[in-house]
């Protein structure tokens, strides 16, 4: 969506701009995603939701779209957000994704969740056992001194 789209949409009243919008996402997904049809009742967090959530996944044509419902499938299996993920492989599907290219989505997001799992739970146990202070205000490892108490 362009600027002078932006500012059109921006110049309606918020009632309209919502409608207006809801039904461009609708072209896209083929429905309306349940958190924009619950937030219809306030229009100007849902028209600024969606244009800056356009911004980022439909805009931007560095990634085509087929990568980038891969990648939102991933990530909604990552963080076990049913719904969004079975958006997304809805989505994926109609783009003529294969069931296993979105297989294989599932599965990276499934290897990177159990390594952060590890890599987390690994560090605290080393963190305790060292009886190591704060994390890393960057990184969140343990820096390697002593806990003051």
């Amino acid at each position: 969506m362009d600027l002078a789209k932006i500012e059109k949409i921006l110049k309606k009243e918020p009632d309209e701009a919502a409608e207006e919008l809801l039904k461009e996402v609708e072209k896209v997904y083929g429905e309306v995603p349940y958190i924009l049809n619950f937030m219809r009742d306030s229009p100007e967090l849902l028209v600024s939701k969606i244009i800056y959530e356009n911004a980022i996944v439909r805009e931007f044509k560095r990634l085509d779209a087929k990568t980038v419902e891969l990648i939102s499938i991933g990530v909604a299996a990552a963080l076990r957000c049913e719904h969004c993920l079975k958006l997304h492989i809805r989505v994926a599907q109609k783009l003529g994704v294969t069931k296993e290219e979105i297989f294989d989505a599932i599965l990276i997001a499934g290897s990177l969740s159990n390594a952060a799992v590890l890599a987390e739970g690994t560090r605290a146990m080393d963190a305790e056992k060292l009886g190591l202070k704060d994390e890393c205000e960057v990184c969140g490892i343990p820096e390697g001194k002593e806990k003051k108490d």
